[in-house]
């Protein structure tokens, strides 16, 4: 989707110890979420520590035990398509930063180009 808030952080930084990371910051600035979906990564006390601490719902995306082989998550293809936009810009389609505060903000410019391009197919010029 469209990214709200974005915390890379070092890779020995567990996700789901990173979401708090981000949950944290983001809590009082987007008053209308309500929803967030994580996969299975994400489940356990974080769920309670989102409900608790931000009086968000955490709905964890399961994969059905009962199907053999690959499967497409609902929401899911949400995430995947959105590091499919992302890697497309030179600088994102590795990890060439030595800062995360620069990966931050070419990941920021990324999707302020992505934004603004979906923004101008809305407009329609008069006449």
């Amino acid at each position: 989707g469209l990214l709200l808030m974005v915390v890379v952080h070092a890779a020995n930084i567990q996700d789901r110890d990173g979401a708090k990371l981000v949950l944290e910051q983001i809590k009082g600035t987007f008053s209308r979420l309500q929803l967030i979906w994580a996969d299975a990564a994400y489940a356990g006390q974080l769920v309670n520590w989102v409900k608790i601490t931000c009086g968000w719902v955490l709905e964890i995306v399961r994969r059905n035990d009962d199907v053999k082989g690959f499967q497409v998550l609902p929401r899911r293809w949400v995430v995947e398509r959105t590091f499919g936009w992302i890697g497309r810009y030179r600088r994102l389609s590795k990890d060439y930063e030595g800062l995360t505060e620069s990966s931050q903000a070419f990941i920021y410019a990324a999707m302020i180009h992505i934004m603004s391009r979906r923004l101008a197919k809305r407009e329609t010029l008069p006449g």
